[in-house]
């Protein structure tokens, strides 16, 4: 049986040369390989590209590589949580190359089994696609994108044998699993190195022909960053929860559910065990439970796409950041329900981007809105400025067109009946001269 090297977190990190291409898994904190990026971070090797879903947080994991002038360029899905990121972004310190999460993970998978790239219809016709060549298939529009490999891969496992066997734990998966492929160097950071075969060939996660090194380190719980702990304390304005209310309406027993952050999250505070509705996170999990109540954090519970400690439900499954969004793109999400800034008269939708910010944070918005069959949107109605959020036509950036089923905002509801907006509902507390006032979107009525 091959017998994998186990080497010290700086010997691993050395291992890093001057320009190479990095990649890192993780997802936020949770599944990251912090301890060689820290290492990485006190030998101080310049000129990286870094490739990651996010650069950590500030000053942890990628985050303390940007704050020492390592990292020349990051290509990832969701930076704007680092805010390290955001400002070597705006100032031109580090280029950076966004791409959607589900996007992302297909590239690894892609380049690690040997393929050039492939078609997508996630990001088609939005700035993302911008530059890329596009082909329409089965009359859809989709974009090509090639498969990314690197030089060296850091990823995080719970567990390894001394054959370089890995096991995830929970929502550790994410990334780690794909990256372990893609890389001509695989370094697996550990929890705990075992004896060969005390991991049963059932629960090896990836195999030992993956990997090249071996190290162990435990982790800590200031190396969970925001995922440290979860408050169980929140106030959430009336308002919101209606929509989150009028949203539960439209599930039912046996839906497959993804909910995105902000007004979304606070639907699965409403599920309970008699709904039977199965959620979804795009990070790799089915059968997301509501947020512990004894304050635990990501050493214990797994994690969801807001980065927020979860439980597990009877008949959950983890699984890898490729398989997840495969689910979504293959139509196997029954219902999304995602914020929004604009929807339009033709269902399309913005909702990640602001002019004259940078545009670091798309994560999974494209990928849900393409390829779950029914796309929620619950928002409200007006900006702070009184400004519509239901327009005739969006002016900010496009997360997809024509994609929107049904709108929830604090004061009205919206469906598209036969392609055309119509309001359905009036929430409670509005009327339909506030709702006329406050929505520059033509639309027709059929209320109840």
């Amino acid at each position: 049986m091959k017998q994998v090297p186990i080497v010290d977190l700086h010997t691993a990190a050395e291992m890093v040369k001057e320009g190479d291409t990095l990649l890192q898994g993780g997802f936020g904190m949770t599944g990251n390989p912090v301890h060689l990026m820290h290492a990485l971070a006190e030998i101080g090797t310049k000129n990286l590209t870094f490739i990651g879903n996010n650069t950590g947080e500030a000053g942890i994991g990628g985050g303390r590589l940007l704050r020492n002038g390592q990292i020349k360029k990051m290509i990832g899905s969701f930076f704007t949580s680092n805010p390290d990121a955001v400002k070597a972004a705006q100032t031109g310190a580090v280029d950076y190359e966004l791409l959607p999460q589900g996007t992302l993970a297909e590239a690894i998978r892609a380049g690690g089994a040997g393929i050039g790239g492939f078609y997508t219809p996630t990001s088609a016709g939005t700035l993302i696609a911008t530059g890329r060549e596009t082909k329409i298939i089965d009359g859809e529009e989709q974009v090509f994108i090639k498969g990314i490999r690197g030089n060296v891969a850091f990823i995080r496992a719970w567990r390894a044998d001394t054959a370089g066997n890995l096991q995830y734990r929970m929502t550790e998966n994410n990334f780690n699993k794909a990256m372990a492929t893609a890389a001509d160097l695989v370094i697996a950071e550990v929890e705990e190195i075992i004896p060969v075969g005390e991991i049963l060939p059932e629960f090896v996660h990836t195999p030992g022909c993956f990997v090249d090194y071996l190290v162990e380190a435990k982790i800590t719980l200031e190396d969970l960053g925001s995922s440290a702990s979860v408050s169980i304390s929140k106030k959430v304005d009336e308002s919101r929860m209606n929509m989150a209310r009028r949203a539960l309406k439209e599930l039912k027993k046996g839906d497959v559910v993804n909910l995105g952050i902000g007004i979304p999250t606070l639907v699965a505070d409403l599920i309970t065990d008699e709904h039977g509705i199965i959620l979804h996170t795009e990070n790799g999990m089915l059968g997301v439970g509501p947020v512990p109540t004894d304050g635990g954090g990501a050493m214990d519970y797994p994690v969801n796409a807001g980065k927020i400690p979860v439980t597990a439900l009877k008949g959950s499954s983890y699984f890898d950041s490729a398989d997840s969004f495969a689910m979504i793109r293959g139509g196997h999400v029954d219902i999304a329900i995602m914020g929004g800034l604009e929807v339009d008269e033709v269902a399309d939708l913005a909702n990640w981007a602001v002019p004259g910010k940078p545009l670091l944070g798309v994560g999974g918005a494209m990928d849900l809105a393409k390829g779950a069959k029914r796309l929620i949107i619950t928002m409200t109605h007006s900006n702070p400025d009184g400004s519509a959020k239901v327009v005739p036509k969006c002016v900010l950036p496009l997360t997809a067109s024509g994609v929107v089923d049904l709108i929830i905002t604090d004061l009205a509801v919206f469906s598209f009946i036969e392609g055309k907006l119509t309001l359905i509902e009036i929430m409670p507390g509005s009327s339909l001269e506030e709702i006329r006032s406050k929505t520059t979107a033509h639309f027709i009525e059929k209320l109840n």
